[in-house]
């Protein structure tokens, strides 16, 4: 209950009266009694449709705390869900190893290719760990070294993005936060192997973008992709955070804004009630989606493959 966002909460009362249910008939399902099992049907075709009115109807602040649910399957779980031998790599070969960041080998459907995704954690141990999935300048730099050694081998590049952003302290500063993004920036728009990135949750500033410049670019139903968080702009805007509703609105960050924009090439929809509430069944989704881009963009040469991702990115904020 804890973990229940406000809107979910008609949900998660209607789900304890069917628990409460099953518990008081029996533990074998088999031998629920057939008025018990009537219930029980009635109320899981109102949760059902509860549900989905309520996620029909979804504010761009409340995709927002649905794509920082703390219960949301992160880097971890798809790379768990997606891949098969994973190899991890570590650090940057020039200061440290940043946690907030995983990446390394891995097979996908038998092909060999390059995983790196951006990592919160689940536990608070865990957070702190990962930096809450705020990246320091040594994390873009181990990116990027995967990237190129994805090149030299020929292999394709997968990134999951789930970050509120990089860090903005004052040591990921001096050891050249923005000069480590910009370098990622500028090697993505030139790496000549297929670049796949999918937003699984929170895609923030420049912290999601060094690991976003892609031939394609894919985000889940209620993931979410911004220059800026919502409490940020409302703080710049109206000096007041509690406007972030207003400012959710106002950025177009949701999945549907984004694509009608032309800023990303797909969205990936999501089991009733999100993620966080079925992770099995958005891991399917994702794979195929994932497959769907590879096998299309396999049908072209690195020069098409390079000039249609320049095209892709000029395109962006292009107005009539």
């Amino acid at each position: 209950m804890k973990d229940t966002l406000d809107f979910e909460k008609p949900i998660w009362e209607l789900e304890k009266k069917m628990g409460r249910l099953t518990t008081e008939a029996t533990t074998d399902p088999k031998q629920i009694h057939p008025k018990q099992a009537e219930s029980l049907r009635k109320l899981r075709k109102k949760r059902d449709h509860l549900q989905a009115d309520i996620f029909s109807k979804l504010t761009a602040w409340q995709k927002t705390q649905i794509a920082r649910h703390p219960q949301r399957p992160g880097a971890q779980d798809y790379i768990a869900a997606l891949f098969t031998d994973f190899v991890e790599m570590h650090g940057d070969r020039l200061f440290g190893d940043d946690q907030s960041i995983i990446a390394g080998l891995a097979r996908c459907e038998g092909r060999s290719v390059v995983v790196i995704g951006q990592e919160k954690g689940k536990t608070l141990k865990e957070r702190v760990a990962r930096n809450f999935g705020m990246s320091h300048p040594e994390g873009y730099r181990k990116a990027l070294r995967l990237m190129q050694m994805a090149e030299r081998f020929d292999k394709p590049i997968i990134t999951l993005v789930d970050t509120p952003g990089a860090y903005p302290g004052a040591g990921a500063e001096e050891r050249g936060q923005s000069g480590a993004i910009a370098a990622n920036l500028c090697a993505m728009s030139r790496i000549n192997v297929p670049i796949l990135s999918v937003v699984i949750g929170e895609g923030g500033s420049g912290g999601a973008l060094a690991l976003s410049v892609a031939d394609a670019l894919l985000m889940l139903e209620y993931s979410i992709y911004s220059v800026i968080s919502p409490e940020g702009c409302a703080a710049i805007l109206w000096s007041d955070e509690t406007k972030a509703q207003d400012a959710a609105e106002a950025l177009k960050l949701t999945a549907p804004d984004l694509l009608r924009l032309g800023m990303i090439d797909a969205v990936i929809p999501e089991p009733p009630g999100g993620a966080h509430r079925a992770p099995d069944q958005a891991f399917p989704a994702v794979k195929q989606a994932l497959l769907q881009q590879m096998a299309l963009l396999d049908t072209l040469s690195p020069e098409d493959r390079l000039t249609r991702r320049y095209q892709r990115l000029r395109k962006i904020g292009r107005y009539v």
